[in-house]
């Protein structure tokens, strides 16, 4: 399995706004994309100053799927995010090859 790991820090100034569209709006959007399982949305336990830090974990339906996904629907979704909350927000992607899995 293949997880595409999204690490998301977000200022305190709209960290509440933020979650509630990545609950209702982004996240759903991205599923809706079709090449993930699901999701888990998670606050990483960690002090950051002047603001929280999250993960959001896709799991990926195969590599095909998420190279798909990276070429035809992460740009548009991206933009959107960094079009609302780019000056807010700083985020990094990672791939996770999962090795066991229970």
């Amino acid at each position: 399995m293949v997880i595409y790991n999204v690490t998301v820090n977000v200022d305190e100034s709209v960290h509440e706004e933020w979650v509630k569209w990545m609950k209702d709006e982004h996240i759903p959007d991205v599923l809706a994309t079709g090449h993930f399982h699901g999701s888990t949305f998670s606050k990483i336990l960690a002090e950051e100053a002047g603001g929280f830090a999250y993960s959001i974990q896709y799991r990926a339906k195969s590599m095909d799927a998420l190279e798909t996904y990276q070429k035809e629907d992460a740009p548009r979704l991206q933009k959107d995010h960094t079009d609302r909350y780019g000056r807010y927000t700083a985020a990094f992607r990672t791939l996770l090859d999962v090795i066991d899995h229970k």
